[in-house]
């Protein structure tokens, strides 16, 4: 069989033999759980630490913040101001295991967390709103009026002085 594929370095050499499109079938078909046998007695392993992503967002009246927070309860979260700067903490528990389990896959990551914002001047501590719901808490950190912008009207001159029929001159 002819390659399309040439490899003329002398360290790939060993590789001539691979049939490329053979690779791509196989790489295709892979089967991340045949062969894998779950763990048959129970596993300590250490906690991974739990970092949920945040979303921040500024609108002309106020700051907005989300963060994913799958499966930490209400009360494991606090939510702190503190001149400019907000803090928001948090717990993730991890589920009980019990003796016979099996698991074949263990990605999830569980712990506490702590994430720091400094916020602009500006803004108003005393109407913080935070609402935790299907998982995401959001955040909404309304702006002092004065810190709020504010629509400048613009004036037309008077249509240049009636068409400069008034004191204006022509030269």
């Amino acid at each position: 069989m002819t390659y399309i594929v040439r490899r003329t370095s002398p360290e790939l050499a060993h590789l001539s033999h691979l049939d490329p499109l053979q690779v791509a079938r196989e790489m295709s078909s892979w089967e991340p759980f045949q062969g894998l046998t779950p763990f048959t007695r129970f596993v300590s392993r250490p906690v991974a630490a739990f970092a949920p992503t945040f979303e921040v967002k500024e609108t002309k009246d106020a700051f907005i913040f989300r963060a994913d927070l799958p499966g930490v309860e209400e009360k494991n979260i606090e939510v702190s101001l503190t001149g400019n700067l907000l803090t928001v903490n948090g717990l993730r528990d991890q589920e009980d295991r019990h003796e016979g389990e099996n698991f074949f896959v263990d990605e999830r990551m569980f712990g506490s967390f702590t994430r720091a914002f400094t916020l602009p001047d500006g803004v108003d501590g005393e109407h913080v709103n935070a609402d935790l719901k299907d998982g995401v808490l959001t955040l909404r950190i309304p702006k002092k009026p004065e810190h709020q912008p504010k629509k400048i009207s613009i004036k037309v001159a008077e249509k240049a002085k009636a068409h400069n029929g008034g004191t204006a001159t022509h030269r």
